[in-house]
């Protein structure tokens, strides 16, 4: 399995840490009858679990775009050191993200999450430019 593959295995099991941690205090907070049901009405909650479930949201979202990265870099033959080092960027700034969002850590958050997404950019941009695969 390629670097990035291994990242993008990575960042999705990050998705799913990011949920159970958002739920559990969303359990502790609301109970289970309330997590558990059809949550029809937002009650009030706390600023943590508003900004972990926002972190939580924020991870699909960026999720996204470095799926079609990982693919575009893996199916043009284009991985290279270079890619790779950017997946583990993304990878450590999804992670170093969470933190940031549940503790407010201001301005970090906002400079954690830029580091994702140009280390994002790069891969597609390393692989629309980057020089032809060895045949």
């Amino acid at each position: 399995m390629t670097p990035e593959l291994t990242a993008l295995a990575l960042a999705a099991l990050w998705q799913v840490v990011m949920v159970a941690v958002a739920g559990a205090v969303m359990t502790r907070e609301l109970g289970t009858r309330y997590n558990a049901g059809p949550r029809d009405r937002e009650p009030a909650q706390s600023p943590l679990l508003g900004r972990l479930r926002r972190a939580a949201s924020n991870h699909v979202e960026n999720l996204g775009l470095f799926i079609v990265a990982v693919v575009v870099v893996t199916l043009s033959g284009h991985a290279s050191a270079f890619t790779a080092a950017c997946a583990w960027i993304f990878v450590a700034a999804r992670i170093l993200y969470l933190p940031a969002y549940a503790f407010g850590w201001a301005p970090w958050r906002s400079l954690i999450w830029m580091v994702g997404l140009l280390a994002t950019l790069a891969m597609i941009l390393a692989a629309l430019f980057g020089a032809a695969p060895a045949a």
